[in-house]
């Protein structure tokens, strides 16, 4: 008989199979887990309740500081389409990635230093590079010697502007305007002031993407085709 042979067959019967070993690791790393989420509702008042309550918050926390951020309307600058009191969602990832907001675009920035110290909500007319004139010969807004017909949600009555402006928006930077202009605080009204009414891009906290509250109004905010036709700036790329 072989002796060496037996004996290399018992060595093989009496090791534990690869499975049998990966299945008493992952068996001691879920042991482990549950045994620290033991202790820590141990540890909190409410136990596990409580835990619950508090990874709900932490997540709660995380989404409104990355991902989408609640606004309040705060004035009727923004009428007809948001209202005062309405809430929107603000998607704070619209310009990440490489994005840039586009004409049309209704934004929430933070005013600190241009407008006044707190968040606005505007809507975009010119960016970098853009030649915003006010007003042609029918009273329109101009961008790039295209007349834009803003008749879809311009406040009704309202004209274009009062105010005569003739801009150019320098590189990184937001023409803003209310879709309420006789009752809008806005880039025309900051020409002078430091920044000349110009928004940075960097100030923009995001796009407000949807009217959550009141039910009532629940819609979704949806660039308008004004300014789809509109021509790229005088040397701009593309």
């Amino acid at each position: 008989m072989d002796t060496e042979a037996q004996q290399t067959e018992r060595d093989r019967s009496s090791r534990p199979s690869e499975s049998e070993e990966i299945s008493d690791t992952e068996g001691q790393e879920g042991r482990s887990r549950f045994a620290l989420v033991s202790r820590i509702t141990e540890w909190l008042p409410g136990g596990r309740t409580s835990l619950t309550l508090l990874v709900c918050l932490l997540f709660l926390l995380s989404l409104n500081a990355f991902v989408v951020q609640p606004f309040q309307i705060p004035s009727g600058s923004m009428e007809n389409g948001l209202r005062i009191g309405d809430r929107v969602l603000v998607n704070k990832l619209a310009y990440r990635f490489g994005a840039e907001p586009r004409r049309g675009d209704v934004v929430v920035f933070d005013g600190t230093g241009y407008f006044g110290d707190a968040d606005y909500i505007k809507r975009v007319v010119g960016v970098g590079g853009d030649h915003v004139v006010c007003c042609d010969k029918e009273g329109r807004i101009e961008v790039n010697g295209r007349s834009v017909d803003e008749s879809s949600f311009l406040y009704p009555g309202d004209s274009p502007s009062s105010v005569d402006f003739d801009v150019v928006v320098p590189d990184g930077t937001l023409f803003v305007l209310g879709d309420h202009r006789g009752e809008s605080s806005d880039s025309r009204d900051h020409l002078g002031s430091p920044g000349g009414g110009m928004i940075p891009v960097t100030e923009v906290i995001g796009r407000a993407d949807w009217i959550v509250w009141p039910t009532a109004h629940w819609t979704r905010l949806h660039r308008p085709d004004a300014y789809a036709r509109v021509p790229a700036a005088a040397g701009a790329d593309g």
